[in-house]
């Protein structure tokens, strides 16, 4: 069974509150797709601000339904300096059962990306905010930290993020750590605008962070297809989570494998 991340409980959110959050997310969304880049590169700061907006027919964290197989608006939001640190936002819908009623799931990140002799290292902190949960436990910190370069005409990734023991990620009312590590490989097919990537990870920890699950891997296949500044997607994401293992409030096994499509703007 799916459980809320929390160490309290608390009554779910109406629909009132679900529509006014998915309003909210749509305004900041299209606002980030609509502004102007004037100041997206600025010589005298070195800074650089992108963005964008995404429409995706289910949000899977980690091969977890995070809207119960329903569809969900998503926003991000960068600021990069030429030093390597940038400073980010994403968030997105998400049904109530994820944190104890909320509705957002707002990430806020601050982190160092570089490259060296061909190879990019990124690391830095996230900080998962769910407002709305009622004032308990539900936000947490997770460290992460990656590696990616050119392996002949595909690029390759690993990483690892660590999120050490608090009480939102608890279980049976302990605190709790979650360990992931996954890697990606992604490549465009020469002379067309379709990206083929895959990714593979693996799951160490029993929290509410993956709704309960302990140690379990998922992975997916995705296509991509870019046009301009608009990006289309499908995937499939699968995991070894047992059948029926997690099956949410309205009787939906959010752990089970599907296709999902995905609707993009970048600036």
């Amino acid at each position: 069974m799916v459980v809320r991340r929390g160490t309290e409980p608390e009554d779910f959110q109406g629909e009132e509150t679900m529509l006014k959050s998915i309003l909210g997310l749509s305004a900041v969304a299209l606002a980030a797709a609509l502004a102007t880049p004037a100041f997206a590169d600025d010589d005298n700061l070195g800074l650089t601000i992108n963005g964008g907006a995404t429409v995706v027919s289910d949000y899977r964290f980690r091969g977890i339904s995070q809207t119960n197989k329903h569809f969900a608006i998503q926003g991000t939001l960068t600021i990069s300096h030429t030093s390597g640190f940038y400073v980010s936002t994403w968030g997105s819908s998400i049904d109530d059962y994820v944190a104890n009623g909320s509705d957002q799931e707002i990430d806020l990140i601050a982190g160092y990306k570089k490259t060296f002799s061909g190879v990019t290292v990124d690391g830095g902190v996230l900080y998962y905010y769910y407002p709305g949960s009622g004032g308990i436990n539900s936000d947490f910190v997770e460290p992460y930290f990656s590696v990616s370069g050119a392996i002949g005409p595909v690029t390759g990734k690993v990483g690892v993020a660590y999120a050490p023991k608090q009480h939102a990620i608890a279980w049976d009312h302990e605190r709790d750590d979650n360990l992931y590590a996954y890697a990606e490989l992604s490549g465009a097919i020469p002379g067309t605008p379709l990206t083929i990537g895959t990714h593979l990870g693996v799951n160490k920890g029993r929290s509410f962070l993956t709704a309960g699950l302990k140690d379990y891997v998922d992975w997916n296949v995705n296509v991509s297809y870019t046009w301009k500044n608009l990006t289309f997607g499908v995937t499939y994401v699968d995991t070894d989570a047992p059948k029926d293992r997690f099956v949410s409030f309205t009787g939906r096994d959010v752990a089970k494998a599907g296709f999902l499509g995905s609707i993009g703007v970048s600036f």
